[in-house]
C-alpha cells in the first residue's frame, strides 16, 4: 500500500468503499479510495450518543448514512475526476443515481468552469433496477434543527421560529469559534456536529489534485438529516433565500451558480428524496426561500441583538489561509453586498458601527461594487444577491441625503444610473413574499404573517 502514489491523470476509478455508524459513540465513518490506493476515511461525529435506534428508525438512519456517503464523496471525487465510479458495498437504484449525477454536475459547476473541465455526461453512478420501498412515517417529534452559519440569514430564521414558538436547536458543523459565539448568543439549545476530512486529501492537493468549490450546503444538509433522525426530530431548516437560485452569466459558458446547492432546484429535489426514500415525516426546507436577499436584510434589522456577533465575511470561514482580525474584512464580495443590502433599512450610524467603516465612501471598492451591480462585469462567485437587488439598493441610497454624497453612491447616480431603466430600480417589487417554498403548511401561513408584519 505504501507504494501507491497519487497521480491525478493516471487514476481510473473512484470508489465508495463502505460507510458505517456506531450508535454507542455517535461516529459515522465514510470510506473512499482511488483505484487500489489507501482508504480515505472521513468521520462525522453527532453529539448525544449513545443513540437507541429501533427497527424503522435504524433502517432510516442507514439510508441517510448511505446518502451522506454518496454526497460527501464529492469532496474526494473532484481530486481526480476519474472516468469510473464504483460503489463497493451496497447498491443504489436508478432514481438515486440520477439524483446524485445532478448534484455532482451542478454542484461542481464553478469547479469545472475554473478548471476548464466538462463534467456533462462524464459522471455516471452505477445502479441496479430495484427501487427502494416507500419511506415509513417514523413518528418524529415536532422540533427543528436549524443550521447556523454566523451570518445574518440564519439569525433571521432563528428569530422567526422563536417568534412562532417552534422548538429549535441551533446546529452547526465544524469548529468555527465565530459560529459558536453567534449560536450561544441566541440563548437556545445548540448542537455542534464534528466533521473531519480524510487527511490524505490535503496531501493530494499538494500533489496536483484538481481543486475548487464543492456543493458544501448539500453535504451539510445530509449531515443534519442524519442528526435529525438520530435525535428523533422532524425538521431540518436552512436559510437560503430565493436569489441563491440565480448564478453568474458567463459569456461563452452560460450560467454558473456558485451557490447551486443553496438554490431551489437542490432544495426541492433533496426534500422530496428524503420524504420518498428515508422518512416520510422528515421535513427539509429553507425558511427564507420566499424572500429576496434585500427582504432578508430588512428582516435582520428588526433586532440589534446580533450586531456585535454576526459576520457574513467569507474570509472568516476558509479552512486554510488568513482570517481577518475583525469580523469583517471589508474587501470581499460578501462584505460589499451585506453592507449595501442593509444600508436601505438601517440607520447609517448603526451600520457603520457593525462594519467599523463606510464601504460606500471608499473608491478602492469600485471594482467590487461594479461586479455586484453587474456593470462591466459578471456577478461574483459568492453567495450574494442578484444584480438587480444591488442596483435597486444603490438607487434607494442615491435618493437619501445621508448617503448620496458617498463616493460610490454618487458615482452610481452620475455614471451608471443614466444607463438603466428607472422602472427596474424600484426596491418594493423585490420585497414581495414569494410562494415557491416547501415549508410545512401548518407553519407557512403563520410565518407569512410574521414576515409581512
Amino acid at each position: 500500500m505504501s507504494e501507491w502514489k497519487f497521480n491525478r491523470d493516471a487514476i481510473r476509478a473512484f470508489r465508495f468503499v463502505r460507510c458505517g455508524f456506531d450508535a454507542q459513540s455517535g461516529v459515522a465513518q465514510l470510506v473512499y479510495a482511488f483505484d487500489d490506493g489507501p482508504e480515505l476515511i472521513e468521520t462525522i461525529t453527532v453529539p448525544g450518543a449513545p443513540f437507541a435506534l429501533d427497527g424503522a428508525r435504524a433502517a432510516a438512519v442507514e439510508r441517510a448514512l448511505r446518502l451522506l456517503h454518496l454526497i460527501t464523496g464529492v469532496s474526494y471525487y473532484k481530486a481526480a475526476v476519474p472516468e469510473e465510479i464504483r460503489i463497493d458495498s451496497y447498491a443504489i437504484d436508478a432514481d438515486t443515481a440520477a439524483f446524485l449525477e445532478t448534484i455532482y454536475v451542478n454542484g461542481l459547476g464553478e469547479f469545472a468552469y475554473r478548471n476548464g473541465l466538462n463534467l456533462h455526461g462524464r459522471i455516471k453512478f452505477p445502479h441496479g433496477e430495484t427501487a427502494a420501498p416507500a419511506a415509513p412515517v417514523l413518528g418524529l417529534r415536532e422540533h427543528a434543527l436549524v443550521a447556523i452559519g454566523g451570518g445574518k440569514d440564519s439569525l433571521v430564521s432563528i428569530e422567526a421560529l422563536r417568534a412562532l414558538d417552534v422548538a429549535q436547536t441551533v446546529t452547526w458543523i465544524g469548529g468555527s469559534q465565530l459560529i459558536r459565539a453567534c449560536a450561544e448568543r441566541t440563548g437556545l439549545p445548540t448542537l455542534n456536529i464534528g466533521r473531519a476530512l480524510a487527511p490524505q486529501l490535503f496531501d493530494y492537493n499538494r500533489e496536483g489534485a484538481w481543486n475548487g468549490h464543492i456543493p458544501v450546503t448539500a453535504v451539510n444538509s445530509v449531515i443534519m438529516v442524519l442528526a435529525a433522525l438520530l435525535h428523533g426530530v422532524d425538521q431540518v431548516v436552512f436559510s437560503n433565500e430565493r436569489s441563491a437560485s440565480y448564478g453568474s452569466l458567463i459569456e461563452g459558458t452560460g450560467e454558473v451558480n456558485h451557490q447551486w446547492s443553496k438554490g431551489w432546484a437542490f432544495e426541492s429535489a433533496l426534500g422530496d428524496y428524503i420524504q420518498r426514500e428515508i422518512a416520510a415525516d422528515l421535513h427539509y426546507y429553507s425558511l427564507l426561500r420566499p424572500l429576496s436577499e434585500l427582504a432578508v436584510a430588512r428582516q435582520f434589522t428588526r433586532t440589534d441583538r446580533y450586531d456585535a456577533h454576526f459576520s457574513s465575511c467569507n474570509r472568516n470561514f476558509h479552512i486554510l489561509g488568513e482570517r481577518p482580525a475583525n469580523r469583517w474584512c471589508g474587501v470581499c464580495p460578501k462584505c460589499h453586498f451585506v453592507f449595501l443590502a442593509l444600508a436601505p433599512f438601517m440607520p447609517k450610524p448603526r451600520l457603520m458601527g457593525i462594519f467599523g467603516r463606510n464601504l460606500l465612501d471608499d473608491t478602492a471598492q469600485t471594482g467590487g461594487y461594479d461586479a455586484l451591480l453587474e456593470f462591466q462585469d459578471h456577478k461574483p462567485f459568492e453567495c450574494v444577491g442578484e444584480g438587480r437587488e444591488s442596483r435597486a439598493a444603490m438607487a434607494a441610497l442615491a435618493g437619501r441625503p445621508e448617503w448620496r454624497e458617498d463616493a460610490l453612491v454618487e458615482r452610481f447616480a452620475q455614471e451608471i444610473r443614466p444607463q438603466l431603466d428607472e422602472a427596474d430600480l424600484r426596491i418594493e417589487p423585490l420585497l414581495v413574499i414569494d410562494d415557491e417554498q416547501r415549508i410545512p403548511p401548518r407553519l407557512w401561513e403563520r410565518l407569512r404573517a410574521h414576515l409581512a408584519a
